[in-house]
């Protein structure tokens, strides 16, 4: 996922997404174990997708807590 389709989703979208990732990240780390991936580095793929989606997701969190601050 690249970060301009990132950044076009809601906070809500995003927070959804990330558990999706987080949970098919598990799922490729468990087959891994088992049996080697034909292709290692979707690993390495899905972990810079979770850490693209955490960034905008807590860029977005500073940002609320800013205005607030700002307005009282």
């Amino acid at each position: 996922m690249k970060y301009s389709e990132i950044v076009e989703l809601s906070t809500e979208d995003l927070t959804a997404k990330l558990k999706e990732e987080k949970a098919a990240l598990n799922k490729l780390k468990f087959a891994h174990a088992v049996s080697a991936l034909e292709n290692p580095n979707v690993l390495r793929a899905a972990r810079k997708n979770i850490a693209r989606i955490s960034t905008e997701v807590s860029k977005r969190n500073n940002e609320a807590k800013n205005q607030t601050a700002a307005e009282a």
